[in-house]
């Protein structure tokens, strides 16, 4: 017996055994709703399937909900502009390309002028929060009010469509390649930030100012470039996130692109089991929460719930998932089960 409860503490205690639970119980009703769920073939020369799809459809969210993380992080508030950046990005990519049969300018170009609006927008974000002290709420709702109205004038309110066939390569699938490209670009994303997170002391500066600003002040730290430097990679990632909205559809459209992203990015920081107070975070518990997300809108596809039923039923789902995830409820389940939750969290729920 007291080797079951060590095992089971010992499971418990793994920073990422809730949102991996929560995403196995998502799998799990997938596997019995739908028994092919997990089934992948080869159609056209790539893969195909209930998993790839959801693997492919949460790159876009996986990259946003690492911005999100380390925003979060720092600032101890979210940024809610990211859906408006990802627009706003994807806009200028396909205006300066144009709408002819070829490009106007080196795709390249296009590519980097987007991720400089996104560096633009996560700059301003970050100097009002950071130096003019603005609340990061108040700060970023700027750009969600702003962002898609700039994003019209740059289309002239018009759905601008790509006419090249390469322009769509980001947000499918490269010849030859029979995964989605966006997994590459997840992963590429991921792996980046967790080396420079891990690499550097610059995870540790993010987790260290969002858990006390001022003393990492009076040792030196300067918490206002750290969390500057969180809004302006949090706006990359949204317009890296844009970029691979406006190529799954070879086309932008200002309205629709990235809508409700950000809260989509919000709850996958959440259901990652990170605080969104700030301080210590999880990378891979955001991704987690971001697959997650997927495999629930997609399983609910699945069930043949309708668009504008969707979010209902998405938002009771999530409700569940971040109670599961609750120290209230962590405490309550622990006066029940004794010594079986790990103290650690049970110090947490206190």
């Amino acid at each position: 017996m007291k080797t079951l409860s060590s095992v089971f503490k010992r499971i418990t205690s793994f920073r990422l055994f809730l949102p991996l639970l929560c995403l196995a119980l998502v799998l799990i009703v997938n596997l019995i709703q739908t028994p092919s769920f997990f089934e992948i073939t080869i159609q056209n020369g790539v893969f195909y399937g209930f998993i790839i799809d959801i693997l492919n459809l949460s790159s876009r969210l996986i990259i946003m909900a690492v911005g999100m993380t380390l925003v979060v992080a720092s600032s101890g508030g979210t940024d809610i502009s990211v859906g408006a950046v990802s627009a706003l990005a994807g806009a200028v990519c396909v205006a300066v390309l144009g709408t002819g049969e070829s490009y106007q300018m080196p795709y390249y170009v296009s590519i980097l002028l987007a991720l400089l609006i996104g560096v633009i927008c996560g700059a301003m974000n970050g100097f009002l929060v950071s130096y003019m002290k603005v609340q990061p709420m108040v700060a970023t709702l700027i750009l969600l009010t702003a962002g898609r109205g700039i994003a019209q004038l740059v289309t002239g309110s018009f759905i601008l469509y790509v006419k090249p066939a390469e322009f769509g390569y980001l947000g499918a699938f490269l010849p030859g390649v029979p995964i989605p490209t966006p997994c590459f670009v997840a992963i590429f994303v991921v792996l980046v930030t967790w080396l420079i997170l891990k690499k550097t002391a610059f995870g540790m500066y993010i987790e260290s100012i969002g858990i006390n600003r001022k003393a990492s002040r009076l040792v030196g730290l300067n918490s206002k470039l750290i969390m500057f430097l969180t809004y302006v990679f949090c706006g990359v990632c949204a317009a890296c996130a844009g970029l691979i909205s406006v190529s799954r559809t070879s086309s932008i459209d200002a309205n629709n692109v990235g809508k409700y992203a950000e809260l989509d990015a919000i709850l996958a920081v959440a259901i990652g089991g990170n605080s969104l107070a700030g301080g210590k975070f999880s990378l891979m518990g955001s991704v987690i929460g971001a697959i997650t997300i997927q495999a629930l809108t997609t399983t609910l596809y699945a069930m043949h719930v309708s668009a504008d039923q969707l979010p209902l039923y998405k938002a009771v789902v999530v409700i569940i998932i971040v109670a599961l995830q609750s120290p209230v409820l962590i405490k309550w389940v622990r006066s029940f089960t004794g010594n079986f939750l790990p103290a650690k969290v049970a110090k947490e729920a206190n």
